[in-house]
């Protein structure tokens, strides 16, 4: 099996046509249709059906080409790390969930890289694609976090992706809201006291299990439930609908200002925010240099809030 063979298959898959992806390779459609014939003997197992509408992924076909995908890419990164000639380029891509901690901690990360140039990506998405992406290599690390309610059937989920799980730190859950919410000077929260007040919690995908929620108490019935999917339309919706959302507690004031603030929640639950990534990996100078970055981050956020109650676990 070469490269170039798995470059072949990829092509055909992206394009579901053996001649439209002979094109796009600048290669005979005989010679490429022999070339994955000849690695589905090798592996034992067709990766494509072949049609009168053009070609179609099998079943293990399909799983074949996410390790191909995987493999090639693997291969950009190494080459524009270690094979340009130009610069050297400092690459790292980190996937999360709504939290403003961690782009501060990415903020902090780049303005130290002292090089001419460098490739950073943060995509701040859904539960499962934040799992989707480190499973394909789009990022090195997720940031993901876990509660009583869903932390068994995650790890076993992970497990099964071969994904380790690494955790950094565990909060007592708090009730996020605007400044001028009636109860924004509360010493601490129930849930009975927020009945009345708007809910807000991220979408996740209609295929997803009720684990992936970002939010504690996702099966809770909510009586006024308002779903979202970026940080910023929680924000503006909290102030200005005196609605509120549960989580760890940090505002990051640098970033977002003083209009949130964070009241502890009566809860006998946990958060743990920790990081995934591919099993058997090692991480780069990049993304170990990253999570030292959210480390100190989560350390500035306990300082600035006394309220906080944050135990780290690394």
């Amino acid at each position: 099996m070469k490269l170039q063979q798995l470059k072949y298959v990829i092509a055909v898959a992206d394009t579901r046509s053996m001649n439209e992806a002979a094109k796009q390779l600048f290669i005979a459609q005989p010679s490429l249709s022999g070339s994955i014939k000849e690695i589905e003997k090798e592996l034992g197992f067709e990766i494509f059906n072949r049609t009168n509408r053009g070609v179609e992924v099998t079943k293990e076909g399909a799983e074949f080409i996410s390790y191909a995908k995987q493999v090639m890419e693997q291969v950009d990164n190494l080459e524009r790390r270690f094979f340009s000639p130009e610069t050297e380029t400092s690459i790292l891509s980190v996937s999360e969930q709504h939290y403003a901690f961690a782009v501060a901690a990415m903020i902090d990360f780049i303005e130290e890289q002292d090089m001419d140039s460098y490739d950073f990506s943060m995509r701040e998405c859904q539960t499962s694609e934040v799992i989707d992406d480190v499973k394909n290599l789009r990022s090195e690390i997720g940031i993901l976090s876990t509660n009583n309610f869903n932390e068994k059937v995650m790890m076993r989920f992970l497990k099964d992706n071969r994904m380790d799980y690494i955790p950094l730190f565990r909060s007592e859950p708090c009730v996020f809201l605007p400044r001028s919410h009636p109860l924004a000077g509360a010493k601490s929260l129930t849930l009975d006291q927020l009945t009345d007040y708007p809910y807000l919690c991220y979408q996740q995908k209609n295929t997803d299990s009720l684990y992936f929620s970002e939010e504690i108490m996702s099966t809770m019935d909510h009586r006024k439930r308002i779903v979202v999917n970026d940080r910023a339309t929680i924000f503006n919706m909290l102030a200005g609908l005196n609605g509120y959302t549960i989580g760890t507690g940090m505002t990051c004031t640098r970033l977002n200002g003083k209009a949130i603030v964070s009241v502890p929640l009566e809860l006998d639950e946990q958060i743990t925010i920790g990081y995934i990534k591919l099993k058997n990996t090692v991480l780069s100078s990049q993304a170990k240099d990253y999570i030292d970055k959210l480390n100190k981050t989560v350390l500035e956020e306990i300082k600035q809030q006394k309220t906080l109650k944050i135990e780290f676990l690394k």
